[in-house]
C-alpha cells in the first residue's frame, strides 16, 4: 500500500511538472509575440494616420498619386529602416515639399509606419501560390521571361533585372504584370531596328536618345551609339517587347508557378541580405 502510494505522488508530481514547464513555455512564446503583435487600437490609429495624413498625396495603398511618389513598392523606401522612415515623418523632406509631422507625436508616428510596412507587405508571411521549382522551369522555358530579363545573374538584358523583384510587389501586382503589361503606365515599348548609311543595321532597345545620337541596346546585351546624322532608316517593331499572350499562353497553375519563383527568389535575396540597386519600376517592360 505504501509502495502504491509513493508511486501516486511520483506521478502526480511529474504531471504538475509538466504542467508547470509547458505553463512557462506558453507564457514566454506570448510574451514574445505581443511584442511583434499591434494591438487592434494601434492597427487602427496607424491605418487612421495613414489615411488622414498620408494618403492625399501618396494614395490609400502607399502606390503613389500625382501628389507624393510610391513609398509601397519603391525598394529604395521599402529598404529603410523603420527608423529611418520615423525620421522622414518627423522632419519631413523640405526640399521634395513634404511636410514634418512631429506634431503626431513618437507613438503615432510608429503605429504609422507600421501601417506602412503592412501596405509594404513587411511583417506579413505571403505564401506560395505555386512551385517556385516549376516556375523556374516555366520562367527559363515555356513562357521565355529569361529572353529579356535577368534573375540573380543569368538572362537577358533588355527587360529589368527581376532578382529583387517580388520583394516590394503582391502576389496580384506580379500577376498583373504578366498578363497585363504596360496597363497602369501605358508603355508598350518595342525593338527598333536601325540602318545605317553604309548598310549596317543594329537590332534592340532604344535606351537614351537626344536630338544628335541615340544608343541601342541588342539582344545580346551590347551597347551601340549611333550618330542620327548617320541612320538612314529607324523602324520599330509593331509588336511590344513584353508579350501580351501570357493570359493564354501560359495556364492558371504556370502562372502561379512563375510568380511563386519571383517571390522565393526575393525572399532569398533578402535572406542573404542581397540588394540589387539597379532602379526598378512597377511593370517588366518599362524601363
Amino acid at each position: 500500500m505504501r509502495a502504491f502510494i509513493r508511486r501516486c505522488r511520483r506521478a502526480l508530481a511529474a504531471a504538475l511538472f509538466c504542467v508547470l514547464a509547458a505553463f512557462c513555455l506558453f507564457a514566454q512564446q506570448t510574451s514574445h509575440s505581443s511584442e511583434k503583435t499591434q494591438s487592434p487600437k494601434q492597427t487602427a490609429i496607424g491605418r487612421q494616420t495613414f489615411e488622414s495624413t498620408c494618403a492625399a498625396c501618396h494614395g490609400l495603398d502607399g502606390k503613389g498619386g500625382e501628389r507624393g511618389p510610391d513609398i509601397a513598392t519603391r525598394p529604395e523606401i521599402v529598404r529603410k529602416s523603420d527608423d529611418e522612415l520615423s525620421k522622414i515623418l518627423r522632419t519631413g523632406i523640405p526640399q521634395a515639399g513634404m511636410p514634418a509631422f512631429a506634431s503626431l507625436g513618437p507613438a503615432t508616428i510608429s503605429d504609422t509606419v507600421r501601417h506602412l510596412r503592412f501596405l509594404q507587405g513587411k511583417g506579413v508571411a505571403t505564401p506560395l501560390p505555386g512551385n517556385s521549382d516549376k516556375g523556374k522551369e516555366i520562367f527559363a522555358g515555356k513562357a521565355g521571361c529569361s529572353e529579356c530579363h535577368m534573375v540573380q545573374g543569368l538572362g537577358g538584358f533588355l527587360g529589368p533585372d527581376l532578382s529583387n523583384y517580388g520583394a516590394s510587389h503582391s502576389v496580384s501586382d506580379i500577376r498583373g504584370a504578366i498578363v497585363s503589361p504596360g496597363q497602369k503606365s501605358g508603355v508598350r515599348k518595342s525593338l527598333a531596328k536601325a540602318t545605317t548609311k553604309d548598310g549596317q543595321t543594329v537590332t534592340g532597345l532604344v535606351r537614351n536618345e537626344d536630338n544628335f545620337s541615340m544608343q541601342l541596346q541588342s539582344l545580346d546585351g551590347a551597347l551601340h551609339l549611333l550618330a542620327k546624322s548617320e541612320v538612314a532608316d529607324l523602324t520599330f517593331s509593331s509588336k511590344p517587347l513584353m508579350p501580351e499572350d501570357y493570359a493564354t499562353k501560359l495556364s492558371q497553375s504556370e502562372l502561379d508557378h512563375v510568380i511563386a519563383y519571383l517571390l522565393s527568389v526575393a525572399h532569398e535575396q533578402e535572406a542573404k541580405g542581397e540588394v540589387i540597386r539597379k532602379p526598378k519600376k512597377k511593370n517588366w517592360d518599362e524601363e
